[in-house]
């Protein structure tokens, strides 16, 4: 295949060393990198000028759930629980055709803001309805985007002590049967599987120990809801007589093969636990604040040693899905609970990079190095936002969100000149709009 030289940019490789180069350039063959440097840059068979751009890894979201672009600006003052018991029952009607044009806002939403790999988290399957999971599947194969997609679960209904209405639960042979079915889709690169219950408080200890002895006989990983708010460390002393990463050590998941989304609520023996066993998190600022969740300790498991990624959360507590806004997010967030040297923008940049390719252990992506996946993001620096700024990585950071200007996903330009190259924005918008409407209580 022929050798594609992006030249004239400042490249942030996020490699071990950190290394950036001001007069930088990529050489791309085959949805590989083959070579990066600075200088006088290499032949190749074409050759794209970047006039001085920002070059990053493509960003990486470790936690999501692309349904729920459906039912946005619902709950605005609610808190976690509230809020769920409000949309639960609105999820009951989600089918794979209303699936479909949620998964492909999102992901064109996450692909504008420069995002080349998303994890999905899954977990509402209304009885009766199937495709969902396809669904999603479908829409990321036709954006050209990586997809984690999930089987998420809940079998712990209302009536049982659970959150979730009883419509919403199912049989764990059920659940463990379809995660078996669908792990057979996966492809290792484009598109992988992961086996994710939805929380403590919608899943029993049955289903959470069968989950994990499927997810490691198929070779799996395994995410999960964790101690998003103070009310989930209330329930789970009250059902479990324990906390939250109590619990989880006794199910078997505080290993490496894990890693949980928001962890707002630890205590310091539970970051060291953490650390210790390998579990990772996704980290979610923005969702966490508009549910007055609280902050979580981004700094403190960074320095124990936890791998950490950063997540948007679903749009129903977010709203928007830009990963780029949330790397500024997480720097603001760090700072506002630990001062202004809590975390630099390199660092926040780092979380939504190579840190989310570390939680979702894909050692391939994440950083601008030879033999890595070509996940490749390209942000303009010559707009307003950016002028007098003199360190470009600094400026992007402090002054995002911004729209990429260009994605390659394994070499493959998917967004070019900051417009989708396999899809069209505004018919997704307007197909979603009908499927919206389904689920508008107006």
């Amino acid at each position: 295949m022929p050798r594609v030289l992006l030249a004239n940019a400042c490249v942030a490789t996020m490699d071990d060393a950190g290394a950036e180069h001001v007069d930088g350039w990529l050489l791309l063959r085959d949805g590989l990198i083959e070579a990066v440097g600075d200088g006088p840059p290499p032949e190749a068979d074409t050759r794209v000028d970047l006039g001085g751009a920002l070059v990053t890894p493509g960003l990486v979201n470790t936690h999501h759930h692309l349904y729920q672009t459906l039912t946005r600006a619902r709950a605005q003052q609610a808190d976690l629980f509230t809020w769920l018991r409000e949309l639960y029952p609105v999820w009951t009607g989600i089918d794979a055709e209303a699936e479909y044009a949620a998964a492909r806002t999102g992901l064109a939403e996450l692909a504008l803001s420069g995002c080349s790999t998303v994890f999905d988290h899954h977990y509402v399957f209304p009885r009766g309805r199937e495709g969902l999971v396809e669904a999603e599947i479908q829409a990321a194969r036709e954006l050209g985007v990586r997809l984690v997609a999930s089987r998420g679960s809940m079998d712990l209904g209302v009536s049982d002590g659970g959150l979730p209405p009883d419509e919403l639960v199912e049989e764990i042979d059920d659940v463990l049967a379809d995660t078996e079915r669908l792990a057979g889709l996966a492809d290792g690169d484009m598109l992988q599987l992961a086996v994710a219950p939805c929380s403590p408080f919608s899943v029993t200890r049955e289903l959470m120990t069968e989950s994990a002895a499927l997810a490691r006989r198929l070779g799996l990983q395994l995410h999960t809801h964790l101690a998003e708010t103070a009310e989930e460390e209330h329930y789970c002393r009250e059902l479990y007589g324990c906390t939250p990463v109590e619990y989880l050590a006794e199910l078997g998941w505080t290993a490496h093969d894990v890693w949980c989304a928001h962890c707002v609520h630890l205590s310091e023996a539970d970051v060291a636990t953490f650390a210790a066993c390998g579990v990772g998190v996704a980290h979610c600022p923005t969702s966490n604040l508009r549910l007055g969740a609280g902050v979580a300790r981004t700094r403190e498991l960074v320095d124990a040693g936890v791998r950490v990624g950063l997540g948007v959360d679903g749009s129903a507590s977010n709203e928007r899905s830009d990963m780029c806004f949330e790397v500024k997010q997480a720097l603001l967030v760090a700072r506002g609970r630990g001062g202004p040297a809590a975390m630099t923008a390199r660092e926040a940049l780092r979380l939504g990079t190579r840190g989310g390719a570390e939680v979702l252990r894909r050692g391939d992506i994440g950083s601008l190095e030879p033999g890595k996946r070509a996940d490749v993001a390209v942000w303009r620096t010559d707009g307003l936002e950016l002028g007098g700024a003199d360190d470009p990585v600094a400026g992007f950071v402090l002054s995002a969100p911004h729209r990429v200007d260009r994605l390659f996903v394994g070499g493959v330009e998917i967004v070019s000149h900051g417009r989708l190259v396999r899809a069209d924005e505004n018919e997704i918008a307007r197909h979603h709009r009908v499927q919206a409407r389904r689920f508008s209580g107006r």
